[in-house]
């Protein structure tokens, strides 16, 4: 049990590492070397459990992913009515994003780059299936407009990354009045 729980330590070292290092200087200027050493251990160790660098990076995003889902979802069930399941979603992803600053800012800087294999990426989505679901039963129900998924998101969840960086900036503040007016505005977007 112990080895198991260094394996993962090590890994999990690996892979916050790379999430700071890619946050802070981006892929190019994260090289494997960097990584081995700011997560404490030789740089052949990081290929115990990844590939190559892109394995490295794919696997930092789906598990980041994951989270992201994971937290989106929470107190999140199928059967309530669209509004209420949407504007549960969207504060869960809102409230990660503030909370989860260097998860957010990664998975910002992937959705921005062709650095993650589409593959992965499609793997990565698979995770926002429930509200890709809920999407398409408001789309069913005469509720949300019949838009492209990537429309919606890109109107609903999109711009909480850009007012996350200009709080990062400190020019904005997204406190809780401004969250709400935010989800107003996204609904407002999105609905018949």
């Amino acid at each position: 049990m112990l080895k198991k729980e260094r394996i993962t330590d090590k890994k999990s070292a690996l892979l916050s590492a790379t999430l700071t290092l890619v946050n802070n200087h981006g892929f190019h200027n994260a090289p494997m070397a960097k990584i081995a050493k700011l997560a404490g251990v030789s740089p052949a160790t990081i290929y115990l459990y990844f590939e190559h660098k892109q394995d490295l990076i794919n696997n930092l995003y789906l598990e980041v992913k994951k989270s992201f889902s994971d937290s989106a979802f929470s107190g999140y069930e199928d059967e309530m009515s669209v509004k209420k399941g949407f504007e549960i979603i969207w504060f869960n992803i809102a409230n990660y994003k503030l909370n989860h600053v260097s998860e957010a800012t990664f998975l910002s800087q992937c959705d921005n780059s062709p650095t993650i294999d589409e593959a992965i990426r499609i793997e990565g989505l698979k995770n926002l299936q429930p509200l890709l679901d809920l999407w398409e039963r408001g789309k069913k129900e005469g509720i949300i407009k019949p838009l492209s998924a990537f429309i919606l998101y890109a109107h609903t969840v999109y711009p909480l990354s850009f007012l996350l960086e200009m709080q990062e900036r400190e020019i904005f503040t997204l406190d809780e009045k401004v969250k709400g007016e935010m989800f107003q505005v996204a609904w407002d977007a999105i609905k018949m």
